[in-house]
């Protein structure tokens, strides 16, 4: 069962086409299954990101930090003790063993 091509015309420039070319021959395929493949690569990786990547990180790392400074007054860092930790640990597990 074969997918229906369109048929394109592009232009590249001159360092574009010969790059098109040399990978096209160590790959063994032809110039179009090249430009083929590299629109899957790029449909890929915006589906995964949802965004262009960098704009997304800088988003996560904005959010990390007011998080962090909101989480810890004057900028000190947060202790526990062991104790502490089992003590929360447990209680979440008694209320959903009540539940």
């Amino acid at each position: 069962m074969s997918e229906h091509m369109v048929r394109k015309q592009i232009y590249l420039p001159r360092r574009q086409n010969l790059a098109l070319r040399r990978i096209a021959k160590e790959r063994g395929v032809s110039e179009a299954e090249v430009i083929r493949q590299a629109l899957e690569r790029e449909a890929d990786v915006k589906a995964t990101t949802g965004r262009s990547g960098t704009g997304s990180w800088f988003e996560i790392l904005r959010f990390v930090h007011e998080r962090w400074e909101s989480a810890t007054p004057a900028n000190k860092p947060v202790e526990w003790g062991r104790q502490e930790l089992y003590g929360e640990r447990e209680s979440r597990w008694l209320k959903e063993g009540d539940s």
